[in-house]
């Protein structure tokens, strides 16, 4: 695998560690700023609707730059975001400087994505994802914990300070390493948004929406089930959560390897197992061993998903890939507020601490059945491509020359 693929890596870590360690950091940023946690639960959200904007809108501007620019100008914004997080005097401030934090999120790993799968041979391009998204995963393990620790000890202006150092290394190994890419002949908004007019597109974005909610709403709440159902002691839940990064990692791999050989099947496969994976929580979370062994198979199941879901769309979208790519992070915000959302009226209602496991095999299943009518609607098409599209010879050259013959 080519060292451009590190070097997207490296930003994607960055990116995963701020996502992720603000959970951990919550008391500190309500202790210092003088607010409630809850009211500190809103630098979360915040992060979640800058992704959502971002997305579209950063991907719109950056249609017909070259990607190695556009990627270089993302990571850039995304290293100066968490600076004006570290340097926030007051907690509204804060606020916007993590909704500016999460603009680049979606649009990098759009591009990304699409400059990943542009490195290496056909038959290696969802590998090649999952190697730009074990930055992510990656996070999980190491960044989360160690972000947390370091705030706790040094407060999480520490931590973001330490986030823009990575961020901006991430920055320069992109600027790098990463070869010259250019934009498409045929490119521009109005090019990105003709992809949409497939309905494979949307079956593949539903997916990830109504399936990956499932993850999300078993991951929002899964702190308090460890403590109150495992009984597992409060300082003990941060090993746990990072065998729930170790699933991930395993899963990102063995996704990525899978949906290069079968790309639709392995979509149908992990979801599946994600939904069975999320019941059996329900049971095992009763002993610490069985809880803990469920919670890598959750982490492995629910991130096998996504280099498959990426590479899927991309596909999808073939001549356009890029702003599709980008839909694809917002989508996966999507189900995490609704998959948070279902888990937390379970909760409401009174059906205890294991009752968004149930909901989120629910979810997990219901991805299920759209990506199996999805597929079985593509297997009655001839082709692998939007038909109501009309490629002219130049794009249909292009993406050939991007995904292999169809």
């Amino acid at each position: 695998m080519p060292l451009a693929l590190v070097a997207l890596a490296v930003t994607a870590f960055a990116i995963g560690t701020t996502e992720f360690a603000a959970m951990g950091l919550l008391p500190q940023v309500a202790d210092s700023l003088h607010v409630s946690i809850p009211q500190a639960g809103w630098l979360i959200s915040a992060y979640a609707v800058g992704v959502v904007i971002g997305a579209p809108l950063l991907t719109a501007l950056a249609a017909g730059r070259p990607r190695k620019a556009v990627l270089v100008a993302l990571a850039g914004v995304f290293a100066t975001g968490n600076l004006l997080c570290a340097l926030a005097p007051d907690f509204w401030t804060l606020a916007a400087a993590r909704l500016v934090t999460g603009l680049p999120h979606g649009a990098f790993f759009g591009a990304g994505a699409v400059a990943a799968a542009e490195l290496v041979a056909p038959d290696k391009k969802a590998r090649a994802v999952a190697v730009m998204f074990s930055g992510l995963t990656v996070a999980n393990i190491v960044g989360v914990p160690a972000a947390t620790l370091l705030g706790q000890h040094l407060g999480w202006r520490a931590t973001m300070l330490v986030v823009v150092l990575i961020a901006a290394a991430g920055t320069l190994a992109i600027a790098r390493l990463v070869p010259h890419l250019p934009s498409p002949a045929q490119s521009g908004l109005r090019h990105e948004l003709r992809a949409f007019r497939s309905g494979q597109l949307w079956l593949a974005l539903a997916t990830v929406v109504f399936g990956c909610g499932g993850f999300f709403a078993c991951y929002s709440y899964i702190t308090p089930l460890l403590t109150e159902v495992s009984g597992y002691a409060t300082g003990s839940v941060t090993l746990v959560l990072a065998l729930f990064g170790v699933g991930m990692t395993i899963g990102n791999v063995l996704g990525g390897f899978a949906a290069d050989r079968a790309l639709r099947p392995t979509v149908c496969a992990a979801f599946l197992l994600l939904a069975a994976a999320l019941g059996l929580f329900a049971v095992t979370a009763h002993a610490e061993w069985s809880a803990a062994v469920t919670v890598v198979l959750i982490g492995l199941f629910g991130f096998a998903i996504v280099p498959a879901v990426q590479t899927l769309v991309m596909q999808k979208a073939r001549s356009a890939p890029t702003l599709a790519s980008a839909t694809v992070q917002g989508a996966f915000n999507l189900a995490n507020a609704q998959g948070a959302y279902f888990g937390g009226l379970a909760l409401d209602a009174g059906l205890g601490w294991t009752s968004p496991t149930l909901v989120g095999a629910g979810l997990a299943a219901s991805g299920a059945v759209v990506a199996l009518l999805a597929w079985a609607a593509d297997r009655r098409r001839p082709a692998d491509g939007p038909p109501a599209v009309p490629v002219p010879a130049g794009e249909a050259r292009e993406a050939a020359a991007v995904w292999g013959t169809p």
